[in-house]
């Protein structure tokens, strides 16, 4: 039976906080590496016979020269992909599209939901349903969210959103107050009890939308928002974390193929900072987020919690779970 949910949003509207505390913005430093790849379970869409299998395994070759970090370990301590089936909410977005490739490289299975589920294939290649699984769906309207599509899901990624000032990504209806607002609460409101986490992506300032150089981003809403959307996953029962990102950098910016996004590096931009609190400022890596999101839902005392991140010239954490457990660690601990 789906949670159903009665709320009705006000500008006063006060926050559930649970542990939610307010610390420094800034802790230690670790690398970012780029992204882990193995094509174990990625049956990439390509050109015919020798052909494909020559593309394929030199994009492996390039990658795996070009990681920092010993990509066994990495396979050593991920988490069991038999243990999870990770709902993406957002998956054909810039954050989206990086945490679906992310869990198919780790061999995760996943369920997508998309509104146009065509763009799966153009995203991600010819997946089996066993490891990838796309459903339509349209988080804006709650009669598409069936209690049917959530079953077995164990942990949620929601990375949902739309621009903050007008533009073509708003056509549609698409507007932060639709996206935001209204779709986080259907969602929410449809999700089973059983799930063990909700990772929500956020933003940095939403706390202090009314605030200058805040409430210029928020003429049209979007940190107002994404805060009524955050305080009903607080008033959820679910258990969650919240991720809160500065303003995004790095690709992808629009679609790419599944090719394109294993290539994606963080550039220079690798060194990950960990804030509470809804003080720090700055730019995210979407490779930074999208890990941290994936990273945050086998960290047990990251649930009820907030997390701003943004990422800096300097190495990083790449996709070690103990260096993310550590900063997240050290954030609560500030």
């Amino acid at each position: 039976m789906a949670t159903k949910i009665s709320f009705t949003p006000t500008h006063n509207f006060p926050p559930r906080l649970g542990n939610f505390a307010k610390y420094p913005q800034t802790i230690p430093l670790y690398p970012l590496q780029p992204l882990n790849v193995s094509h174990r379970n990625c049956h990439l869409k390509a050109g015919s016979g020798s052909a494909a299998a020559a593309k394929v395994q030199a994009l492996k070759e390039d990658l795996i020269e070009s990681l920092n970090s010993d990509t066994s370990a990495d396979s050593a301590t991920a988490s069991p992909s038999s243990s999870k089936l990770v709902l993406v909410v957002g998956g054909s977005g810039g954050v989206g599209q990086l945490v679906v490739a992310s869990l198919l490289t780790r061999g995760i299975k996943s369920r997508l939901f998309l509104r146009d589920p065509d763009k799966a294939t153009a995203l991600f290649g010819d997946q089996d349903n066993e490891i990838l699984e796309v459903l339509k769906a349209d988080t804006r309207n709650s009669a598409d969210l069936d209690p049917s599509m959530f079953e077995g899901v164990t942990h949620v990624i929601c990375c949902t959103g739309t621009t903050a000032f007008p533009s073509r990504r708003w056509d549609g209806d698409n507007t932060p107050e639709r996206v935001d607002w209204e779709g986080v609460r259907n969602l929410v409101s449809a999700l089973p009890p059983s799930v063990k986490r909700l990772v929500l992506v956020s933003s940095v300032g939403v706390t202090k939308f009314n605030e200058l150089p805040w409430s210029i981003m928020n003429l049209f809403g979007v940190l107002k928002y994404k805060k009524m959307g955050e305080d009903f996953v607080r008033i959820s029962g679910l258990p969650f974390t919240i991720i809160r990102p500065g303003r995004l950098t790095d690709g992808p910016y629009t679609s790419y193929d599944l090719n394109t996004l294993l290539k994606a590096t963080a550039g220079e931009r690798r060194a990950v900072i960990i804030g509470q609190g809804d003080k720090l400022v700055g730019e995210a890596s979407r490779l930074v987020v999208a890990e941290a999101c994936i990273q945050a839902l086998d960290i047990d005392f990251t649930e009820g919690n907030a997390y701003e991140i943004s990422s800096v010239v300097g190495e990083g954490p790449g996709s070690d779970p103990k260096k993310w457990r550590d900063l997240f660690e050290a954030a609560r601990n500030q």
